[in-house]
């Protein structure tokens, strides 16, 4: 381990700190979850969004307890990605996303000789933009959760 790469363990060790003190975020991650880079960290509000308690109680569904309802759980994931761990049935990434083009280039089935006519077909796609910096991820799973969950 370089020197950069000890003092940004550090700092990464620091910032988790401050969100234990300054929050009450947990760190939950396990042991296979660690030895793949992932961070998993439990938060100590409900997984759902304060509008869609809201939204449930002035249906007339009050909660029977908010400390009954599932804790939020988001993980800073190795390659770049930060996902809400406790949806429905897959991981919801929560990275920002940018819009591509995209571009495919084929020939029609059967028409494999020398003068065959190439297709190209053109349309605009959404992406996950990667955060690459260990530090950078943590700091935007923060500020996700103060924004949508924070009272």
């Amino acid at each position: 381990m370089t020197n950069y790469q000890a003092e940004q363990f550090m700092l990464e060790e620091q910032f988790v700190k401050r969100m234990l003190i300054d929050y009450n975020i947990r760190e939950v991650t396990t042991q296979r979850q660690a030895k793949n880079g992932t961070r998993e960290f439990e938060f100590p509000v409900p997984a759902y969004t304060k509008q869609r308690i809201e939204w449930w109680e002035k249906r007339g569904n009050p909660w029977r307890s908010p400390k009954d309802l599932p804790r939020l759980r988001l993980a800073c994931f190795k390659s770049g990605y930060v996902r809400k761990q406790n949806g429905a049935d897959r991981a919801y990434q929560l990275n920002p996303t940018y819009t591509q083009n995209q571009r495919y280039v084929w020939m029609r089935q059967g028409e494999f000789t020398e003068s065959s006519e190439l297709y190209t077909k053109e349309f605009t796609t959404k992406a996950r933009a990667r955060i690459t910096s260990p530090l950078v991820r943590l700091n935007f799973m923060l500020n996700y959760y103060l924004k949508n969950y924070a009272k």
